[in-house]
C-alpha cells in the first residue's frame, strides 16, 4: 500500500469516526431535551383534559382529579366502537358526582362523531360535547359548542326518560329540535347520548363502585387501579381528549344533507 492508499484510509476512517461521535451527541442532546421536556408535555396534556371535562361537568361540583379518575369500558352495542373507551369520574370528597362517558355515533353524515357526555349520579344529563367529528361546515359543524347552543339542549335530560319524546327528533315525531339542514347529524349524536344514559344507567354501581378512592385535584392517581376492564391500566386506557373543548378533526366538505 503507497502513501497515497493510506492517507486515503486514514482518511476515511476519520470520517467515519466524525459522524459516529456526530450521532452519539445528536442522541445524548435529544435524549437531554426530552428529560427535561417530557414532564412539561404531561402536565400540559393533563391541563387540557380537565379542561374538556370542565366543559361538561357543573362548575363548583366537583374537587377530585377526574382525568386522573379514569376506568376503560368496552360495549360496542352501547357506545358505538369496537374499542375500549374511557369513562372520567367526577368525585366532592368520597361523594360519587358525575361520570363522563366516551361515546361515538357511528352513523354521521360524514363518519364517526366522538363525544364526551357528562351524567351526574342523579341520572341527570349534567353536559355534552363534540370531541372529533368530519361533518359538514355550515350545517353539521354547528353541533360543535362555538358554534351554536345545538348540544346545549341535552343538559338536564335524565335517564328515566331515554325512549320518550324527549329523546326523539322532531322530524321524527319527537320533541328535540334538529339542527336545520343537519337531520342526520342530530340524529345520530341524539342516538349516541342516549345511548350513554343507557349504559350509565346500567352500570351506575360499576362506575362507582363503593370501595373505590377519589383523586385529588392536585394529587397522584391511586396506587391501585379500578378498572372493569383489568387488561389495561388506568394510565394506559386515557384516550386523548382534545386540547379545548371546541376541539376538532380535520373538517372536510360535503353535499347538505336535506333540504331546510
Amino acid at each position: 500500500m503507497n502513501a497515497h492508499d493510506t492517507q486515503r484510509t486514514t482518511s476515511r476512517r476519520g470520517g467515519a469516526l466524525m459522524l459516529i461521535v456526530a450521532a452519539v451527541a445528536a442522541a445524548a442532546l435529544l435524549a437531554t431535551v426530552n428529560r427535561f421536556t417530557a414532564p412539561r408535555i404531561a402536565d400540559n396534556i393533563a391541563a387540557e383534559q380537565l379542561r374538556s371535562l370542565r366543559a361538561v361537568l357543573t362548575p363548583g361540583s366537583f374537587d377530585n382529579a377526574p382525568h386522573r379518575d379514569v376506568i376503560t369500558v368496552h360495549d360496542p352495542e352501547l357506545l358505538g366502537s369496537d374499542e375500549s373507551l374511557p369513562i372520567y369520574r367526577a368525585r366532592s370528597g368520597i361523594q360519587p358526582v358525575a361520570a363522563v362517558l366516551t361515546v361515538v355515533a357511528p352513523n354521521g353524515y360524514a363518519g364517526r362523531i366522538r363525544l364526551l357526555v357528562a351524567v351526574g349520579i342523579d341520572g341527570e344529563v349534567k353536559g355534552v360535547r363534540v370531541a372529533e367529528h368530519r361533518e359538514t361546515p355550515g350545517l353539521g359543524d354547528r353541533i360543535e359548542a362555538r358554534k351554536s347552543g345545538w348540544i346545549l339542549g341535552f343538559r338536564g335530560l335524565r335517564t328515566e326518560e331515554p325512549t320518550t319524546d324527549a329523546w326523539t327528533l322532531d322530524r321524527d315525531g319527537g320533541a328535540f329540535d334538529r339542527l336545520t339542514g343537519a337531520t342526520i347529524t342530530s340524529r345520530a349524536v341524539l342516538g349516541a347520548v342516549r345511548n350513554a344514559v343507557l349504559y350509565f344507567s346500567a352500570h351506575r354501581a360499576e362506575i362507582f363502585p363503593a370501595t373505590t378512592e377519589s383523586v385529588p385535584l392536585n394529587g397522584a392517581p391511586p396506587s391501585r387501579a379500578d378498572n372493569m376492564n383489568p387488561s389495561a391500566s388506568n394510565q394506559d386506557s386515557m384516550l386523548a381528549i382534545p386540547s379545548s373543548p371546541h376541539s376538532i378533526a380535520k373538517i372536510h366538505r360535503h353535499p347538505p344533507q336535506d333540504p331546510a
